[in-house]
């Protein structure tokens, strides 16, 4: 019963809130802009053991995992940022949290600005990257052939 006692259900690393039921591997990706493969190279940078719970761990390991996100993108190479050249600054950045949402908006709000095609696809509400329209993606009212009626007239 003693160990049941000593898990925190909540972690705090950055702006979120981990699951610390979860493998530290696992909860990592509770954070916006980490996947699997980001969260893997974090808990090795932290020499923190990445399939034990999150919760279980002590104080200090948690530390470490909260300065290895903050100093993921020191450590990386830049084809591995999730922001590569960043469109203003031109400089290498990895977003995390509601910056992710912030920068994507931006994107698309510049695209709509410059009236590039992708941009006026946004706008339009219809698919961006190529896919067929013909007979997916259709939104509003319903469309379609009208019969005769079979009665005279």
């Amino acid at each position: 019963m003693a160990q049941e006692e000593d898990i925190k259900y909540f972690v705090r690393v950055g702006t979120t809130d981990l699951d610390g039921t979860k493998s530290v591997r696992v909860a990592l990706t509770g954070i916006k802009g980490v996947g699997r493969h980001t969260s893997t190279v974090i808990s090795r940078m932290a020499n923190v053991d990445e399939y034990a719970s999150l919760g279980r761990l002590d104080e200090e390991s948690v530390n470490r995992l909260r300065v290895a996100v903050e100093q993921y993108i020191t450590k990386i190479p830049s084809w591995m940022a999730n922001r590569p050249k960043d469109v203003y600054t031109g400089e290498t950045k990895h977003l995390f949290g509601g910056d992710v949402a912030l920068a994507k908006d931006e994107d698309v709000n510049l695209m709509r600005k410059i009236r590039c095609y992708k941009g006026i696809r946004h706008e339009t509400g219809q698919k961006v990257r190529g896919q067929r329209t013909k007979s997916t993606g259709r939104t509003g009212t319903t469309v379609g052939v009208k019969r005769k009626s079979a009665g005279g007239s």
